[in-house]
This record gives structure tokens, C-alpha cells and sequence, in this order.
């Protein structure tokens, strides 16, 4: 006769606990929850530039310099004495015994004659510095460069459509919004479809350095309304409206910006026909970045004057807008 099993009155029952299988069902519905919360989640850039452009205006942005060699420790005697700049001593003096017919051809160069750190006329003693001042500014063109195309990206809709131009010209960036569809004719009205439009632009510029020029142009058409006697008021108008699009919010500052009009002077095409004056009725967002540190700016005076070509290749002469030549590299 098998032994009868003896129940145990202080054991646990054989398997898991009743509530182990609901707890274990909750936690799985929980973790696919926050799986599909991360799935649907997305980054939209626009929207923190506009978040990060608010902060900086309101709390002011930290400005980052660019360490090119690592730093370095200093000592007592670092801080309390430097060492003295050798200066070229050469002797005048003679040491050929000559005529006195000779004499007087002998070439006798002093400190007056010859710059040792500049380098003498006419040799290439000033070609490293003007070497330098080139990649510097060719470094703030391609940070300009940079800009604009966070400004293309933000209207790469209403690029592809036509309505609006953007380009790069040495330190300067150049929005081109054209009549088609932000103006009535004869009228300095804003489109409500270019609110929006707008206010990307603000939002970008308002992380950007620079001045802003606000320029309103218009075709050869003479204009004699009873809100407008010229072209000149017309432009003027349709310039002071875009900039008011751009104060809203009080994103940009108006310390920035400055607003002109100049109707039919500077136009970008022919007045002959009806594509032409379309083009040239128009605003220009112009941001003026520059160079900022007079010494560059001195430097790039002496390479002027030294090397034209190469200072005409920087493009960075404040030219009129009929003067652009419009390059597909240039035009996001």
C-alpha cells in the first residue's frame, strides 16, 4: 500500500501566483505603448530653430570660438616678462675700398630701405600674409554660404514654385521675393499666403549675424494712383511691409533692419517684356554679414592693392542688385 502524501499546510501552492500572469499582461501592454510612442515620434528641425531662435533672444546667445591649437600653460614668468622683438640692424658702412669715380654707384641698403618683416618691393615677402587674409575670408564666405542654405532649406517650397530666390554674393545673402502671388498690382498689400513664408525667414535671421536691408524695386511703368504718385512710394510701401511681416512676433530686432526703396533704378532684367518687368518688380531681404575686425579689414585693403584679381574673385564689393551675375552654384 502506497504512503499516503502528507499536505503541508505552510507551503506555497505548486506553480506561479495568481496575480503574476495579470502583472506580467500589464507590463508587456505597457512596453509596447511606449515602443509605438517612440515609432511615431519624429524631429522637425524647423520647429527647434524656431524654439531655439526664442531663446536665444530672450536669454542671449553665447558666442563660440573656434580653438585651432589646443591650450596651453602659462607660468609666472610668462605673465611677468616676454622677450624682446629682435630688430634688423644693419651696418651702413662700406668696406670695399674703391674709387671715388666707383664710389658712388655702390648700393648701401639700411633699416630705412629694407623692411626685413615685410618683405622688400617687388619680392614675395608679403605673399604669406596675403595667403592668410585669403583663407580667412574665404572661411567667413563658406560660413555665409552655410546660412543661406539653411535659408533655401526653409523655403524650398516656395523656391521650386518659383515665388522666392536665394544667393550668395561674397558676405551677403540675397532673398528674392518676387510679385507673383506676395503683391497685388499697384498695390503694397502683403498676401496672407506670404505670412507664413515670412516668418520662416525671420525665425532663421533671427540666429543669423548681420544687417538687413529690406529693398523694394517695381518696373518702368509709370504709377500715379491716389494712394501712390510713383514708383518710388510703391516700392517704398511694399518694402516697409515685408519688414513689418518680419517684426511680428518680436523675434528679429528692429535695430537690425533697414528699409529703401529705389522703383525702377536697379532692375534685374529687361523692361521690354512682360517676363522682365515681372522680375523686376520685386523685394530683396539682403543680409550683410561683413567682416567685422578692422585690422581684416585693413589687410584686405593691402590685398587690393597687391593682388586685384584675387580680391576681385572674393566678391566682395557692395555692388548694385542689376550687377549680380546669377550662377546655378550661387542660386539654392
Amino acid at each position: 500500500m502506497a504512503e499516503e502524501e502528507v499536505e503541508c499546510p505552510k507551503c506555497p501552492p505548486p506553480g506561479a501566483p495568481g496575480w503574476m500572469g495579470t502583472f506580467a499582461d500589464l507590463m508587456s501592454l505597457l512596453m509596447c505603448f511606449f515602443v509605438l510612442l517612440l515609432s511615431f515620434s519624429e524631429m522637425d528641425a524647423m520647429k527647434f530653430k524656431r524654439l531655439a531662435g526664442s531663446m536665444a533672444q530672450a536669454f542671449g546667445v553665447q558666442n563660440q570660438l573656434k580653438v585651432l591649437d589646443p591650450p596651453k600653460g602659462t607660468s609666472i614668468i610668462a605673465q611677468e616678462f616676454s622677450p624682446g622683438r629682435p630688430d634688423p640692424t644693419p651696418i651702413n658702412q662700406i668696406y670695399q675700398h674703391t674709387d671715388d669715380l666707383t664710389e658712388l654707384s655702390l648700393e648701401v641698403r639700411d633699416a630705412e630701405e629694407y623692411d626685413v618683416e615685410a618683405g622688400e618691393e617687388g619680392l614675395d615677402g608679403g605673399a604669406g600674409e596675403n595667403q592668410e587674409v585669403l583663407e580667412k575670408i574665404e572661411a567667413m564666405i563658406k560660413e555665409t554660404q552655410e546660412d543661406a542654405k539653411d535659408l533655401a532649406t526653409a523655403l524650398s517650397e516656395q523656391i521650386a514654385k518659383g515665388e522666392v530666390e536665394v544667393e550668395t554674393h561674397g558676405r551677403q545673402i540675397i532673398v528674392r521675393i518676387k510679385e507673383k502671388g506676395s503683391f497685388a498690382s499697384g498695390s503694397a498689400n502683403l498676401a496672407s499666403d506670404y505670412q507664413p513664408l515670412l516668418q520662416e525667414v525671420r525665425d532663421v535671421l533671427s540666429t543669423k549675424e548681420g544687417s538687413i536691408l529690406v529693398q523694394g524695386h517695381s518696373d518702368d511703368i509709370p504709377i500715379n494712383t491716389a494712394r501712390f504718385r510713383s514708383n518710388w512710394e510703391l516700392s517704398t510701401s511694399r518694402a516697409v511691409s515685408v519688414a513689418h511681416a518680419l517684426f511680428e512676433g518680436q523675434v528679429l530686432n528692429p535695430n537690425r533692419v533697414q528699409v529703401s526703396g529705389f522703383a525702377e533704378t536697379r532692375p534685374v532684367d529687361t523692361n521690354e517684356t512682360a517676363e522682365g518687368r515681372a522680375r523686376n518688380r520685386r523685394v530683396e531681404i539682403i543680409v550683410q554679414q561683413g567682416l567685422g575686425d578692422p585690422v581684416l579689414q585693413q589687410q584686405l585693403e593691402q590685398l587690393k592693392r597687391d593682388d586685384p584679381r584675387a580680391y576681385q574673385q572674393l566678391e566682395l564689393e557692395n555692388e548694385p542688385t542689376d550687377a549680380f551675375d546669377l550662377r546655378r552654384g550661387d542660386i539654392f
